[in-house]
């Protein structure tokens, strides 16, 4: 059978069941077509394209239309709303590694952060993803997050608990973009909060270890004899009670020598938040001392220019604390002391050693001090109060204060 010529397409009749044909179009394409009456209207239905379907299957499309219609069903609408029905769940089928990556690139703004976003997914890589990665994000139910949640719910307490907050947050998007419906199952009230312990009951509290008031001026002489980057960048956080990664992280950009100035920006802070910080005298010295290494922006660069790493600052206090007797040791837990509990140390000399403010002293290592409120409309820093303060700290760590109360006023 071929077309005759003309316009239009034709058609003829191939037996087997009554109404088939076969349509052949001017260029030649065919195709199967059921002409048929439903609900007194005629209709062409079609059954596909040859050679693609043969006619035996095409004879066999057509019974089983002819079948529907006898039933009183409409086989080109029931055809429609199935591919409806597939259609919509392609769009609904999606894995919970797919939908954490599209939070992610959407929040990816939102962070303070690159390594915030970096903590952020490596979390979910580390404790979700092996357990639930693969699962289509509606067909998650609560059994599959506490699979993610429960190996470490008593051992990383803290991982753990911001761990369901991520997972969550995946599936609170998934729904909103229409790919799950129904209930949170990575929920914490009235749902997982029946299942796990409320983290405040397991998390162990930790402390780091931190060098005794008495100990810290023989502390700090044995820093102040040594050299090395590492040493000088130790010696520069025990004068400002910042974090490690704010002295490693530390830019020339962001010191005013002249002014005594260091201004820590937003996206490296923890809170989020520019933290002022004033220079002693013995600060801003240090650094003018330290050497500036071409096209490098670090204040204190590894070898190779780079950051410089935490084990550095790590190693640098381990080799003070092995060379003296004993070693430099924890107080309460009795454990040798680690660059970030330099910082719990200061907070002990400013409440047992000095009258100076509690909400100076909690400014000066950069923690949120009063209640939201209270913070929206305070908008000062005591900076110069602060560096009256740091200056006493810089006296003390040089063993000249002694254990005497420090008054507000005294300069550095």
């Amino acid at each position: 059978m071929t077309h005759p010529g003309g316009i239009g397409n034709v058609t003829f009749a191939v037996g087997g069941v009554d109404g088939l044909q076969i349509q052949i179009t001017p260029n030649g394409a065919r195709s199967w077509v059921l002409r048929t009456t439903i609900a007194g209207t005629r209709r062409n239905i079609g059954l596909g394209s040859y050679p693609s379907v043969t006619l035996a299957q095409a004879r066999e499309r057509a019974r089983e239309s002819r079948d529907l219609i006898w039933k009183g069903i409409d086989p080109v609408a029931q055809r429609r709303a199935a591919r409806a029905a597939l259609a919509a769940q392609n769009a609904r089928d999606l894995t919970f590694a797919e939908a954490a990556e599209r939070l992610l690139s959407t929040k990816e703004k939102e962070f303070r952060s690159e390594r915030h976003a970096k903590i952020w997914r490596s979390s979910l890589d580390l404790y979700a993803i092996p357990t639930m990665g693969d699962m289509q994000v509606s067909e998650i139910e609560r059994q599959d997050v506490l699979r993610a949640l429960e190996p470490i719910w008593t051992t990383k307490t803290d991982t753990a608990k911001r761990l369901r907050q991520r997972i969550e947050a995946v599936l609170s998007w998934a729904t909103v973009a229409g790919h799950r419906e129904g209930e949170n199952p990575a929920r914490w009230k009235h749902n997982l909060d029946a299942f796990l312990p409320a983290a405040s009951k397991v998390a162990k509290t930790k402390h780091w270890p931190a060098l005794a008031l008495d100990d810290t001026s023989d502390w700090f002489a044995d820093l102040r004899g040594r050299e090395g980057i590492a040493t000088r960048a130790l010696e520069l956080l025990a004068l400002t009670a910042v974090r490690s990664g704010d002295v490693r992280g530390a830019v020339w950009s962001e010191i005013d020598l002249s002014a005594k100035l260091w201004t820590i920006p937003a996206d490296r802070m923890k809170a989020a938040k520019e933290h002022r910080v004033p220079l002693t005298a013995e600060a801003a010295a240090l650094l003018e001392a330290v050497p500036r290494m071409q096209g490098v922006p670090y204040v204190f660069p590894a070898a190779r220019g780079g950051m410089l790493s935490d084990a550095a600052l790590s190693a640098c206090m381990k080799r003070i604390n092995e060379a003296r007797e004993g070693g430099y040791l924890d107080r309460v837990s009795g454990r040798p002391a680690v660059p970030h509990g330099l910082r719990s140390t200061f907070r002990d000399w400013a409440a047992e050693r000095t009258n100076y403010p509690r909400d100076m002293a909690e400014m000066a290592l950069a923690h949120n001090v009063g209640t939201e409120v209270e913070r929206a409309y305070r908008r000062g820093d005591m900076l110069e109060k602060r560096r009256q303060m740091m200056g006493a700290w810089q006296r003390f760590l040089r063993g000249e204060a002694g254990g005497k109360v420090v008054r507000i006023g005294e300069a550095g």
